[in-house]
């Protein structure tokens, strides 16, 4: 018995010389230094200097506050817990937790930006 099946034709574009375009890494282009990578990298400096800023602030308005505290309330001044002054309890021995804290947190933080800078890398 014959084949009666049609014969495959393979169509092709007229174009088939004609240039692709390539993608190139977003890696290559913060490599590169060209304009793109010019953008990502900013952008990644952008958000940590805000993250810093962000930490500084909040470590002048919570440290910068307790001598502020006192100067408004000097009633607190005379107050003493385990026979050590309030202001000197607070500003020798419960700023430092504070600053661990800050410190911990901004590092996370920190972290985060760089794993989605990756992320977006990897992506493109």
């Amino acid at each position: 018995m014959p084949d009666t099946s049609p014969r495959r034709v393979r169509v092709t574009s007229p174009r088939t010389g004609a240039a692709r375009v390539q993608r190139v890494p977003v890696a290559r282009e913060i490599e590169a230094q060209t304009a793109l990578g010019e953008v990502y990298m900013s952008s990644l400096l952008r958000s940590q200097l805000r993250l810093a800023l962000l930490a500084l602030a909040t470590l002048a308005v919570v440290v910068g506050g307790i001598p502020l505290l006192f100067w408004l309330a000097p009633e607190l001044s005379t107050v003493e817990v385990l026979a050590v002054p309030l202001p000197w309890l607070l500003l020798a021995f419960a700023v430092y937790p504070f600053l661990f804290a800050i410190g911990w947190l901004y590092v996370r933080a920190a972290e985060r930006n760089e794993r989605a800078f990756t992320d977006v890398l990897d992506r493109s």
